[in-house]
């Protein structure tokens, strides 16, 4: 029976020649969870994928690596299996266990959801990070949890609001996928994240605060 990682291959480049590849496919605890990758030397192909990938559809498995493939060889293609995995993705937040919470944190997603999304935003989980000054915010889409960096503990509201805010449009907007790649700041993101009151002002601010929190010059991303 061949493997979920060469069925992949072989769906998705139906003019190369599988047999010159050898494939492999673990699961593994040490991903967060729906989280996955894929390393080749030579002509060995290994995925290795968070444990919870396991009981899911071997069809949605397929689109995984398929994603996968078409950044791992640089080519823009579209199947139906990456569709069912884009589709999956998008909705896999709504069974994930809200288990993690903040106070301060909670209080600012309260005050965003009410402010912005009219309440209607269902909670995320929580937390906060490292004292990274490069990485601000992240939305995981698998675990739905938002994480904030600790520089944050002691900034002022409506920065640490900002940085929710944008993270909080992830878990709204979601992602979309053409060709292989996914799409995550497409012009909806941008036109809404401009709505906030004093957006340009406050980037500019949230670049000078997290020069403030280290030595030396550098930027940060989203």
């Amino acid at each position: 029976m061949s493997t979920i990682a060469e069925d992949a291959f072989r769906d998705l480049f139906p003019d190369r020649d599988a047999s010159q590849y050898s494939f492999s496919l673990e699961y593994s605890g040490k991903f967060r969870p729906y989280n996955g990758n894929v390393r080749r030397r030579g002509n060995a192909i290994a995925f290795n994928f968070s444990r919870k990938w396991k009981p899911i559809s071997r069809e949605i498995q397929v689109g995984l690596c398929q994603e996968l493939y078409a950044k791992l060889f640089k080519v823009r293609r579209q199947t139906t299996n990456m569709d069912m995995y884009a589709h999956f993705m998008r909705s896999i937040h709504i069974a994930a266990p809200k288990i993690h919470s903040d106070p301060v944190l909670k209080a600012a997603f309260d005050r965003i959801n009410d402010g912005f999304f009219g309440g209607m935003l269902d909670i995320t989980n929580l937390r906060w990070g490292t004292d990274s000054t490069s990485k601000l915010g992240q939305y995981e889409y698998g675990s739905d949890m938002i994480t904030i960096s600790t520089i944050f503990r002691d900034a002022p509201q409506e920065l640490l609001d900002y940085v929710m805010y944008h993270e909080m449009l992830h878990k709204k907007l979601k992602f979309h996928t053409k060709n292989g790649r996914s799409f995550h700041h497409p012009p909806l993101f941008r036109k809404m994240e401009a709505q906030f009151p004093d957006s340009a002002r406050l980037e500019k601010e949230l670049s000078g605060f997290a020069r403030s929190k280290r030595r030396g010059l550098g930027c940060f991303r989203w």
